[in-house]
């Protein structure tokens, strides 16, 4: 249990870190990915990327077995 919330805590740290190099790629900008101003205050809820990153990851693991 530890070691998935250790792999949680890096992969988020990750994602983070390589979330404006991503963002350049396009990744945060597909359709279906809602960006919208409330309050003065941006909100953005990546649906569609956090579901392509969801399918690439488990394709990845799928094939290298980890």
């Amino acid at each position: 249990m530890l070691k998935w919330v250790i792999v949680l805590i890096v992969g988020t740290i990750a994602l983070g870190l390589f979330a404006p190099m991503l963002s350049k790629l396009g990744l945060w900008r597909l359709p279906g990915d809602l960006r919208f101003t409330y309050k003065g205050r941006q909100i953005y809820l990546p649906i569609t990327s956090t579901i392509l990153i969801s399918v690439v990851l488990t394709l990845a693991l799928r094939v290298f077995r980890i």
